[in-house]
């Protein structure tokens, strides 16, 4: 019976330097997300003004915890030569940035970018290929693996993708390249430039689940009729879903953001 209690003792022990107890249940993390394509910051009703503060206004309204940024000026004339938009919107969000650059513009840098208020260990940045006959504005993707409050880490990525729907399968053919093997949980959101029934959503949907299939429209602001932008989560890990909500928001941007909320069990 001593032997006993004392394995009991040395096995309670083990678990609680380990962190865990017998049967103890992991804590689920929940977590708000959203994709906003900001139009480099320039209201569509005001002329060339660039307003950096309305979008950091309308993420900080919602409190989300990771962002996806498409249209991001860094160092270009338009938006001010030494301003880095993603940099900006980090700092009146109180929140991290990465950013990846697209194309040259006005002397400076546009792209994507994402937020978090994680902290990001890692990060990837790689430009997404348009076919030779199709020529059109290139287009990239950004990415960060962050570590959650329970130590689990987590892939979330910004992208915005062609115009032209041959190129769009190839981007996002050249998107599972480089994460489909990933055993992390991966979030994706961004400006597809597609609708819900487009072949290219279809290719995604094969390996992703979108936060919501019948989501509302998010552009034009001004009586939304098309739906492009998604946030969508990588099948095979916890990850769950809800409350897509689509902000009416209509002065900061051409687009409205979108936002979900995510439970990783």
């Amino acid at each position: 019976m001593k032997k006993y209690f004392l394995s009991i003792s040395i096995l309670l022990s083990i678990n609680v330097l380990a962190g865990t107890l017998p049967d103890q249940p992991v804590k689920k993390q929940r977590f708000k997300v959203m994709t906003y394509n900001i139009h480099h910051c320039n209201p569509p009703s005001a002329g060339d003004k660039i307003d950096v503060e309305a979008i950091a206004k309308v993420i900080n309204a919602e409190k989300p915890d990771f962002v996806a940024l498409q249209e991001v000026d860094v160092n270009t004339e338009r938006s001010g030569k030494g301003k880095n938009q993603a940099q900006q919107l980090a700092e009146l969000t109180g929140m991290k940035f990465y950013f990846s650059k697209a194309i040259d513009h006005q002397g400076g840098d546009y792209g994507v970018a994402v937020l978090t208020k994680f902290p990001i260990v890692d990060s990837a940045k790689f430009a997404l290929p348009i076919r030779p006959e199709l020529k059109e504005e290139d287009r990239a993707i950004a990415a960060v693996t962050v570590k959650l409050p329970d130590n689990r880490k987590l892939i979330f990525a910004s992208t915005h993708l062609g115009l032209k729907e041959p190129n769009r399968i190839l981007q996002a053919e050249t998107i599972l390249k480089h994460f489909g093997d990933t055993q992390l949980p991966m979030i994706l959101g961004g400006d597809f430039n597609a609708t819900p029934e487009s072949p290219v959503i279809a290719y995604f949907d094969k390996y992703f689940t979108r936060s919501c299939t019948d989501c509302k429209p998010t552009i034009p602001v001004e009586v939304p009729n098309k739906t492009i932008d998604f946030i969508m989560h990588k099948q095979g890990s916890q990850l769950k879903s809800a409350n897509t909500k689509v902000i009416d928001e209509k002065y900061a941007s051409d687009h409205l953001p979108v936002t979900a909320e995510f439970t990783l069990n």
